[in-house]
C-alpha cells in the first residue's frame, strides 16, 4: 500500500476520574484506558515524489481535531473517520507505547470502529507491525533501536537540533489547564509538539536515506511557509517559527546539498 501523506500525531489527555476518582493530580496514569483524550493534533503533509528521486513532504496544515468544545467521543469519532478516509503514514514519539494504545482503547469505550488501523496491510507491513516504520514510525523507538539503548524524550532531541521543544506548557500541567477552561492553550501546546515532531522526522528521513538534502530543505521550507501564512491568526505558530529561526545550535534549518555542499551553503 502506498501512503499518500504523513501525519505527525500527538494527543493530550487527563485522568478519567470516572475510572480512577482518587488518582493524585499530576501523577501519570499507567494504563491507556485510564486516560481521557482532550486534544488530538497533527501536522499533515503530502508525500511527493520527483522522478527518480526520494520522497519529500509538502505541509498541508498544522491543526487540532474538531473544536475546543468537542467532547472525547466526538473527537475520537471524527479522528477515526478521517483516518479511514485517507492512507497516512503515522509518525509519533512513543506513539506505540502511549498515543495509539490510548486512541484505540478509548475508541472501544465508545463503540467507535478503528477498522482501518487493524485491517490495512499485510502480516509484515501494517500499522500493527512493530517493525514497519513506513506505516507507523515511532521516532523514539527508531532512535533507540527499539529500546536497545536508552530512550530519549522529544524535548531532548528537539533542543539538541535547535528546535524550540516544549512551548506553552507541559504534559503534567494539562489537567489543571483543562480545569481552568484553557483548552485552546492545550491544543496550541499539543500542536507545538507536532511541529517539533515533523522537523525531527524530516531530519531522521534524511539520516535514514528516505529523503535527500534537497527534499529535506523543500520539506522544511514548506513548513515555514505554512507557519508564516497562519501566524497572524494563530500566534503560537509564529512563536514556534521565531524561536526556531533564532537558534544557533547546531546548524541552520537547511542543510547543504549538491554543488553547494562543498561551501556549506543550503540548496
Amino acid at each position: 500500500m502506498e501512503h499518500d501523506r504523513i501525519i505527525c500525531l500527538d494527543i493530550e489527555t487527563v485522568p478519567d476520574r470516572t475510572l480512577i476518582p482518587d488518582w493524585d493530580e499530576g501523577k501519570f496514569p499507567t494504563k491507556p484506558i485510564w486516560h481521557r483524550i482532550v486534544a488530538i493534533s497533527f501536522v499533515e503533509a503530502r508525500i511527493e515524489y520527483d522522478e527518480g528521486l526520494p520522497e519529500k513532504y509538502a505541509v498541508a496544515c498544522c491543526r487540532s481535531g474538531g473544536d475546543a468544545d468537542w467532547d472525547e467521543q466526538r473527537l475520537l469519532s471524527k479522528f477515526w473517520q478521517y483516518f479511514a478516509e485517507c492512507a497516512p503514514r503515522v509518525v509519533t514519539w512513543n506513539g506505540k507505547g502511549f498515543d495509539l494504545p490510548v486512541l484505540r482503547a478509548r475508541a472501544m469505550v465508545y463503540d467507535i470502529s478503528a477498522q482501518s488501523w487493524y485491517q490495512r496491510g499485510t502480516k509484515w507491513d501494517s500499522y500493527m507491525q512493530r517493525f514497519a516504520p513506513d506505516w507507523h514510525c515511532d521516532l523514539m523507538e527508531q532512535l533507540s533501536d527499539y529500546r536497545a539503548c536508552a530512550s530519549m524524550s522529544l524535548d531532548d532531541v528537539a533542543l539538541a537540533l535547535g528546535l524550540p521543544g516544549k512551548i506553552g506548557g507541559h504534559g503534567s500541567e494539562v489537567e489543571a489547564m483543562v480545569r481552568r477552561g484553557e483548552i485552546d492553550n492545550v491544543r496550541a501546546y499539543c500542536e507545538g509538539d507536532c511541529l517539533n515532531l515533523f522537523v525531527l522526522y524530516v531530519r531522521w528521513a534524511l539520516l535514514s536515506g528516505r529523503i535527500n538534502p534537497a527534499g529535506h530543505n523543500a520539506s522544511l521550507q514548506s513548513l515555514v511557509e505554512c507557519l508564516e501564512s497562519e501566524r497572524d491568526v494563530r500566534s503560537h505558530l509564529g512563536a514556534f517559527l521565531d524561536r526556531w529561526r533564532a537558534t544557533r545550535r547546531p546548524t541552520p534549518m537547511f542543510v547543504p546539498c549538491g554543488e553547494r555542499a562543498a561551501n556549506h551553503q543550503p540548496c
